[in-house]
């Protein structure tokens, strides 16, 4: 029986395989470098391996490990209050500077280049320079302390301003990247929206409010999820500024799986931790992505 809306059968068609040639090579890195030590990464956090004996199967023991190791809820502690108090104001900092590099200014250029530097500068390069800023007896800050009469402040070796000082840096190196990604976003969004503003009579305020932060949802969206992957990935900076101190006030969730891993060689409680940090980055992303409808619930009329 004849249907009419039935598709004819393809029957005999080459399979072009110049396509799957091409994609192979990201998959092959994505599969040797990412997948499978993931697989690894979970093989060992059931066992005891240390790098000397042959791991032997613990079952869920480095996971409990975990629920009594307040060393550990320290870190995770740190880990969240870093990223809370720097993905938001550098993507605030971020748009602003954006915003007012978008516009015809004298030395724009210039100052989108100074900015972005620090973004596209070794990560260990920049710790050293701050950890002479920081500096209790030399460093410039507690210099410009003295010109205005005030006490020096022990800024790496005080708990109370340990964590305040990583995260000041941490945006400073960051903020060029934020704020070329809003650049892009704002010379996406069409001209004539603003034009129609100002004939309606929209001050710049009301424009900024109502044209340039709902058109700029995709990428905020985007700069959210890549500042949260990020930021629960901060090692560097905390491993050489602090080593994890004062009273282990900065140690973050990566700082205590290299000291647990390559420092006390217990690479299956070391594991235990990173696949714990795995599902916290997953979760976190999979909520930006529910709360954000994937940056594309703008109204399309």
């Amino acid at each position: 029986m004849h249907t009419p809306n039935a598709r004819p059968k393809r029957s005999g068609a080459p399979i072009d395989y110049a396509g799957y040639v091409l994609i192979a090579p990201g998959y092959i890195v994505y599969f040797a470098f990412l997948f499978v030590p993931l697989l690894i990464g979970m093989y060992y956090s059931f066992t005891d391996y240390n790098f000397y004996a042959k791991p032997e199967f613990v079952g869920l023991h480095n996971y409990t490990r975990l629920l009594h190791d307040e060393l550990f809820g320290r870190a995770v502690y740190n880990t969240f209050i870093y990223s809370l108090f720097s993905i938001l104001p550098q993507m605030a900092l971020g748009l602003l500077l954006a915003v007012l590099l978008n516009g015809k200014i004298a030395g724009r250029v210039f100052a989108r280049a100074s900015i972005y530097v620090p973004n596209v500068t070794s990560m260990v390069a920049v710790s050293m320079i701050w950890l002479w800023i920081y500096d209790p007896s030399l460093g410039i800050l507690n210099r410009l302390l003295r010109t205005f009469g005030l006490d020096p402040v022990q800024w790496l070796y005080d708990p109370g301003t340990a964590m305040g000082a990583i995260i000041a840096m941490s945006i400073w190196k960051s903020l060029g990247y934020t704020m070329i990604v809003y650049l892009a976003g704002l010379q996406s969004i069409p001209s004539s929206l603003y034009e129609a503003a100002r004939v309606d009579g929209a001050s710049r305020i009301r424009q900024f409010f109502a044209i340039t932060i709902p058109m700029l949802k995709p990428t905020t969206f985007f700069i959210l999820v890549m500042s949260c992957i990020n930021s629960f990935m901060v090692f560097e900076q905390v491993n050489i500024l602090t080593n994890g101190g004062p009273l282990n006030s900065t140690t973050t969730i990566v700082h205590q799986i290299y000291l647990r891993g390559f420092q006390d060689f217990q690479m299956g409680y070391a594991s235990a931790m990173a696949m714990v940090l795995f599902l916290i980055t997953l979760l976190i992303t999979i909520l930006n992505f529910r709360l954000g409808n994937q940056g594309n619930d703008l109204d399309a009329d």
